[in-house]
């Protein structure tokens, strides 16, 4: 595969590993609901903007745009509240691992799923090692007694979950232009939350200029950017290849929150984090095939 993939491969894997960091900084000066509905909007205008320059723009029927706006509420509006809230009591850090869960919960979901992709031996030990690692990352919660980051926690686990689910759900969509389908989605799921932002934690004053920055980059960078790029590698490397980047997110999401936000970093953070890439890479198999194809650079 040419380099420049890898390197994009890898440019997503970094960027999803900001999130977190760069979420718990706007949480500084924004409610949780004003930043999942703002980096929506902003990440919706990114994509209407990008599907504009390009004469690609859709149109949906009525019918399309509701089930859309369901769409996007489920696989980003619940994710971004989720991980904004569980961000107010457990460290940046601890959320992107937690992140990486994805995958391993995608499998658990996809073999109970209509249609799904049957689950083999060796996904099955990768889930359960993503459920270990999980579990290993609890534990200084549990032993300082620490409930509230315990639920801080478990809110933060069910945004992956949603993610399973919503992959399982994106066939539905298999004949639309994936830009377009996240363009309406985030619409929708900004239109969805942003009544109840303003009404729980009213209209934002102001935001410093470091505060901008970081809601700008998630909108416009983190998800907009991300997501072209991620449906315009998908047909040229494939969906394996292009899991790498949560191989990535991980350590950027720990190594940012100690240098950015002063986070602490315990050993039971490092055993979680190498137990769920472990994970990973046995959902991946391609590691521990004997054959390898030859990849050209």
């Amino acid at each position: 595969m040419p380099i420049r993939y890898w390197a994009a491969i890898a440019a997503l894997g970094c960027l999803w590993g900001t999130s977190f960091p760069l979420n718990a900084l706007v949480l500084q000066e924004l409610g949780p609901k004003s930043i999942a509905a703002f980096r929506m909007a902003l990440g919706a205008l990114g994509c209407w903007g990008y599907l504009a320059l390009s004469g690609r723009l859709h149109r949906f029927t009525v019918r399309q745009m509701a089930e859309l706006t369901a769409f996007g509420i489920f696989t980003f509006t619940l994710p971004y509240l989720f991980f904004a809230h569980a961000l107010q009591h457990i460290a940046s850090g601890m959320t992107g691992i937690i992140n990486a869960a994805t995958p391993a919960l995608t499998v658990a979901v996809s073999h109970y799923w209509p249609g799904g992709e049957r689950a083999t031996l060796l996904k099955t030990l990768g889930v359960i090692a993503g459920g270990a690692g999980i579990v290993l990352l609890s534990l200084p919660l549990i032993d300082g007694g620490q409930n509230t980051a315990l639920w801080a926690m478990a809110l933060a686990l069910c945004a992956p979950l949603t993610g399973a689910i919503s992959i399982n759900i994106v066939p539905r969509f298999r004949d639309m232009d994936k830009v377009a389908l996240v363009a309406m989605a985030l619409t929708g799921g900004a239109l969805a939350v942003l009544p109840f932002a303003l009404w729980t934690e009213n209209v934002p004053s102001g935001l410093s200029l470091s505060g901008l920055a970081s809601l700008s980059m998630l909108g416009f960078v983190n998800t907009a950017a991300a997501f072209i790029v991620l449906y315009g590698l998908l047909p040229k490397v494939g969906t394996a290849n292009v899991s790498v980047s949560t191989l990535i997110a991980p350590p950027v999401s720990l190594a940012l929150g100690i240098w950015l936000l002063g986070e602490p970093l315990l050993s039971e953070h490092l055993a979680g984090m190498t137990v769920i890439l472990f994970g990973l890479i046995l959902i991946d198999g391609r590691l521990l095939q004997k054959r390898r194809q030859g990849r050209v650079l």
